[in-house]
């Protein structure tokens, strides 16, 4: 699952969710006991279904998370000087941005 995809999906999750509860919170107000109750269970499901999907597109970000660390560590031992190279640059452009201060 690419960045952009879980992206969307946590869009769509949290909309899902805020729609819901918008639905639940506009309509408590004229409903009667019955519907509220109809409402709140699904207030309810909406919820539960999101927390599960949230937990596994955490732990899809967790996953890539680690597969970026892992390609660029493999990176870094492969081409020593190249990663002391971008290191050293990294310094010198943050040495230049600190100093104008």
């Amino acid at each position: 699952m690419s960045k952009d995809t879980t992206s969307e999906h946590l869009r769509a999750e949290l909309k899902s969710l805020a729609d819901t509860l918008e639905e639940v919170l506009s309509a408590s107000t004229d409903k009667s006991k019955t519907e509220l109750d109809k409402l709140r269970a699904k207030a309810e499901k909406t919820l539960k279904e999101s927390r599960d999907r949230l937990g596994e597109t955490s732990e899809a970000i967790a996953k890539q998370t680690r597969e970026a660390a892992t390609k660029a560590d493999d990176y870094v031992r492969e081409n020593p000087w190249t990663g002391v190279g971008i290191g050293a640059a990294v310094g010198v452009v943050l040495g230049v941005l600190l100093a104008r201060r």
